[in-house]
């Protein structure tokens, strides 16, 4: 199928997870996505191991965000390497980068520099902080950022409960928000570029995006002036949406509307709490969720998970187990959407990887290149956009300035 964002090039400057992410939501959109890393140890992530793809010393966390990508390796450090990167922008769309503020000015490589060789570049920045304010200087990670930006002390049991410290999610999910707000923002300037033939200068902030993505619990805390405290795997303005332990595991149960909730009292055998006032409405059930609360808990331990899920399934009763991940890659309905994907690697042969979940028109939309290896497409990049040849080449790798693979 044709690609959406087919015939855009972008250039990927960034390393670790939310500029990657980012290049890898493109070039599963149909993007060439050029991934420039440093020669010798590339991304940081190369190093973020085991697990390492059998027989590689490519780590699964790079492998996780790299799909797509052409990797070339160039030392930015040096006169030279920063000279083919301006001669590479000049053939590209986007420019995705993470360093810190100013970092790349001293290479000529920030938006100012590299405007002038293509006066219509999108120019994509993330940081921890953004472009200007007091922490503009500051380095920012995801589990520093989660913290910072309120989302731990939504998360975790509540205050007093055993192992209630504020918890970070499992998965950095400030970074791929940032990483996907990225995307969206490119997409967006490479529209407004066809309509107005300019570029510009795109800034996305870590804490901004943690800050923007708190939802309802911001505006629980805006519109009460109260902080939203943690409620464990409660939720602050729907009741019953939680985990309730079973007779051998753990049950969840997200009911959304009062109809929802008189069928889930019947396959409780206890009708007579659908009918009851405190419970009868959604906004009573917040109310008196301590009371609640016990009750759906002592009849769901008089069954297994799976029992529960059957009556429930059939009585159209929101519900689900908590699977770890290998029951996840194992689940038909998972399986049948094809969330797991096999691409060839040039080193180990395959690699199993997450598909994109984007359907269109029936298709997953996944970039045709797996996960490169450092240095792999630096010869034929070099080649074909800059019409280097041979000689002048491996002059570039003799002083350091280009790795090649192997």
């Amino acid at each position: 199928m044709n690609k959406p964002l087919e015939g855009v090039r972008v250039l990927d400057l960034s390393r670790v997870l939310a500029g990657p992410w980012c290049g890898q939501q493109l070039a599963d959109l149909g993007a060439e996505v050029i991934k420039i890393e440093r020669p010798g140890s590339g991304d940081d992530t190369r190093t973020w191991g085991p697990p390492w793809l059998s027989g590689t010393r490519e780590s699964a966390y790079f492998l996780s965000t790299n799909r797509g990508k052409r990797s070339v390796a160039v030392n930015l450090a040096d006169p030279e390497g920063q000279a083919l990167i301006r001669e590479l922008v000049g053939q590209c769309d986007v420019v995705v980068e993470n360093f810190k503020v100013g970092g790349l000015k001293a290479y000529g490589l920030d938006y100012e520099s590299l405007k002038a060789v293509k006066p219509d570049l999108i120019y994509c920045s993330i940081t921890g902080f953004g472009q200007d304010g007091p922490y503009a200087h500051r380095a920012g990670y995801d589990f520093m950022i989660q913290g910072m930006g309120g989302l731990m002390s939504l998360t975790g049991q509540p205050e007093g409960a055993p192992g209630s410290e504020p918890m970070k999610v499992g998965v950095a999910l400030t970074d791929i928000f940032t990483g996907m707000y990225a995307a969206n923002a490119i997409m967006a300037a490479l529209f407004q570029r066809e309509r107005t033939g300019q570029g510009g200068h795109l800034d996305l902030a870590l804490l901004d995006v943690q800050v923007g993505v708190l939802a309802n619990q911001a505006l629980n805390y805006l519109t009460s002036g109260i902080p939203p405290k943690r409620l464990g795997n409660a939720h602050p303005n729907i009741v019953p949406y939680q985990a309730f332990p079973t007779a051998d595991g753990y049950l969840i149960i997200t009911v959304g509307n009062d109809g929802q909730f008189r069928r889930l009292c019947q396959v409780l055998g206890r009708p007579h709490l659908a009918d009851d006032e405190r419970f009868a409405t959604n906004a009573s059930r917040v109310e008196h969720r301590e009371l609640l609360a016990p009750e759906i808990a002592a009849c769901l331990m008089g069954a297994n998970t799976d029992d529960w899920l059957a009556s429930l399934e059939a009585a159209g009763v929101p519900c689900g187990p908590i699977n770890t991940l290998d029951r996840v890659f194992e689940d038909p309905q998972v399986r049948h959407r094809g969330m797991q994907l096999s691409m060839t690697h040039p080193e180990s042969g395959e690699v199993a990887l997450v598909s994109n979940p984007i359907r269109m028109d029936g298709q997953a939309l996944n970039a045709d290149l797996p996960p490169p290896t450092l240095g792999q497409h630096s010869d034929e990049v070099l080649k074909t956009l800059l019409r280097m040849d041979d000689e002048a080449l491996a002059e570039l790798k003799r002083k350091g300035v280009v790795g090649s693979y192997p």
